[in-house]
């Protein structure tokens, strides 16, 4: 198997057999965690952006699958002070660990890494570009939820043009027949290439600046986002949206029996708390089957296949 193969850079290249292949290897962690599958592995987890979710969760299901974690989350501790190069980076990692992990602020630094890597290396999250491993939490929460990926009204809610999940969301969703609503201000609307991306590929989609029942009430999946400071360069244009789009309790009175609200966390006040109690909240579900999902993605980039899991 090629590295490029073996890597998870994007979701985009992933297809609907190969996403649902991932999807039950999800579901067979989810039945039983513990795993003694990697053993005799070492996973190296390298944050050049801060993380919580994403990094807890990579090392928790390697810890439960067996492997040992090697890997830092600050690079001010790393060579790269120095002036060494990511390239330069992943080639000494790359000699002590079977794979790696990498988040990077820059967009296209987990595709390059992956191209120099003699190991396979999964993004986990490349600037406002791509975010694959949250996107596979995601399906396996929407499957989970709606017992189908087929056919959903899918809302997006906040900031659409930096939020590499939402990106990774809809290339994902487009083998799968979905009706995007994008909601967002003017500043935050989806990108034009991800619009070009819908038209190409049969994505039907809807823009809308109002947020409110009449929007949510059509939803099977309400996705909320995080306005995210660290990506604007100016910071009264931040403190302009940053409140544009809040949820409240009331407003779920009509929405669909089956809706369920997800956001990739953290939350600032996009959510208020008067939701998590809400049985349409889901959220801090979707946050812990980021563990299954990402045992399954660091087996399969590893060729543990879902028969070697199953035994």
């Amino acid at each position: 198997m090629t590295k490029e193969k073996r890597s998870l850079v994007t979701i985009a290249n992933l297809s609907r057999e190969k996403i649902l292949y991932l999807l039950r290897m999800a579901e067979e962690f989810e039945r039983r965690p513990n795993r003694q599958l990697l053993s005799d592995k070492v996973v190296a987890t390298l944050f050049f952006e801060p993380s919580t979710r994403t990094r807890l969760s990579f090392e928790t299901a390697a810890n439960r699958l067996g492997a040992r974690v090697i890997g830092f989350t600050d690079p001010k501790v790393t060579s790269s002070t120095k002036g060494e190069t990511l390239k330069d980076t992943i080639m000494m990692v790359s000699n002590y660990a079977d794979v790696i992990v990498m988040r990077h602020y820059l967009e296209g630094a987990a595709l390059y890494a992956s191209e120099v890597s003699p190991v396979p290396v999964v993004n986990a999250g490349d600037g406002a570009n791509q975010h694959p491993s949250q996107t596979l939490l995601d399906l396996y929460s929407i499957y989970k939820t709606q017992g189908t990926l087929d056919n959903l009204h899918i809302t997006l809610v906040g900031d659409l043009k930096y939020g590499r999940t939402v990106h990774s969301l809809l290339m994902a969703m487009r083998h799968f027949n979905p009706t995007f609503h994008f909601i967002a201000p003017r500043e935050l609307s989806m990108p034009e290439e991800y619009k070009i991306y819908c038209r190409e590929h049969g994505i039907r989609f809807e823009e809308h600046e109002e947020f409110g029942p009449e929007e949510i009430d059509q939803a099977d999946i309400l996705y909320m986002t995080r306005v995210q400071r660290e990506r604007f360069t100016d910071l009264m244009e931040y403190e302009r949206v940053k409140d544009v789009y809040i949820l409240k309790a009331d407003m779920l009175r009509t929405a669909k029996e089956n809706m369920k609200i997800l956001h990739p966390l953290p939350r600032v006040n996009e959510i208020a708390y008067d939701v998590d109690d809400n049985p349409h909240a889901y959220y801090f579900e979707q946050a812990r089957n980021g563990l299954y999902a990402r045992q399954a993605i660091i087996c399969d980039v590893l060729d543990i296949t879902l028969d070697n899991i199953a035994q």
